[in-house]
């Protein structure tokens, strides 16, 4: 049997991205970054994961972003990325930014979860060994941690770089408050905060909100887009297209067979999202979209990129045909603000 050509990325991968600056930093990432949270697990077909990664690179995107307990089962994205990476990606290192993350549960025990030095650090000797790596691009801490003190979670992710193992830190899902406290610790330890990775989009606006009430540090007084901006920490988002809702496929009103909607074991969606609410605004938005020559999607990660303090956005894709779409999102040109302000009345949180 004939052994399959090496992967050789395409020459023109650069030619049609757009990079942007992450913060104050020297750091370039694609406006669109491969999320590999979901489709990149055991459940998933390994082909269809080596496909879109290929893909993923020839179009320009250069950043995979995982997290130790994406799959299922934990870990098991970072497993497969690492085979991925063995076989077609490794010539391309230098090429790439390899995030991960830890701060959810991974493994039994009171040291496989939350914030202390002891998890993020084991954590990340674990994921390295996964992806068959040296080292990442970007380690954060995947959630706050109020039981444990700050300092000692700053100075895991400070020792991580200093240690070689990562070249940057970031936090993800921080309150405004902690996110200064976060940056200003790291700062002290000599090791900038890089990037901030919160949800967004056009139904979850609470990174604009100076006045939302944070699961883990009460009422917030400050925009997290205005910290950062203020910090120059950038900033890429996850869900941009709040978890399937903000496309074409459930604008029938129903969820497809498949789908996540349709789903009953799915934690992130259920068909009980679908209401006349939101079908009247995703009608609405769709027609916004195809007067600019856009699908529903491509619409959404549009309106994300409108702000200039927005890094990069992170999107998920199940085949190559869904990733080139996202992509193409880049093609339109940036929003109107005639587009901008059709779209204010309808990118409001769901009822």
């Amino acid at each position: 049997m004939p052994l399959e050509p090496r992967y050789l990325a395409a020459e023109d991968r650069y030619d049609t991205m757009t990079y942007r600056r992450t913060g104050r930093s020297g750091l370039d990432l694609p406006a669109l970054s491969l999320g590999l949270w979901h489709n990149f697990g055991d459940t998933s077909p390994f082909d269809t994961q080596r496909a879109i990664l290929r893909r993923a690179l020839d179009l320009g995107i250069t950043h995979f972003d995982l997290a130790n307990n994406y799959g299922p089962p934990h870990g098991s994205a970072e497993e497969n990325f690492g085979r991925h990476f063995a076989a077609d990606l490794k010539p391309y290192r230098d090429e790439l930014i390899l995030s991960t993350k830890a701060g959810y549960d991974m493994w039994p025990g009171p040291y496989g979860d939350h914030g202390s030095r002891k998890y993020l650090l084991a954590s990340l000797d674990q994921s390295l060994a996964r992806m068959g790596v040296d080292y990442v691009d970007v380690f954060y801490h995947h959630r706050p941690d109020p039981s444990t003190p700050l300092e000692e979670t700053m100075g895991a992710l400070a020792s991580a770089v200093q240690q070689g193992k990562a070249l940057y830190a970031g936090v993800s899902n921080y309150s405004p408050e902690r996110t200064r406290e976060a940056a200003r610790i790291l700062g002290d330890l000599g090791v900038p905060l890089l990037i901030h990775q919160p949800s967004y989009s056009m139904l979850n606006r609470h990174i604009e909100n100076p006045a939302h009430e944070d699961p883990y540090d009460g009422r917030q007084s400050e925009s997290l887009l205005d910290v950062v901006g203020e910090l120059g920490v950038g900033t890429i988002v996850f869900s941009p297209l709040q978890q399937g809702l903000l496309t074409n496929k459930y604008l029938a009103g129903a969820a497809p067979e498949g789908s996540r909607a349709a789903r009953s074991d799915s934690p992130f969606l259920s068909s009980g999202a679908l209401t006349e609410d939101y079908l009247g605004r995703a009608k609405a938005l769709n027609e916004i979209a195809e007067g600019r020559g856009q699908t529903l999607a491509q619409l959404a990660l549009a309106w994300v990129l409108r702000d200039t303090r927005v890094t990069s956005a992170l999107i998920g894709a199940s085949s190559v045909a869904q990733l080139e779409d996202n992509v193409a999102a880049l093609s339109a040109g940036p929003l109107t603000e005639d587009e901008i302000a059709a779209i204010e009345p309808l990118a409001q949180p769901l009822a």
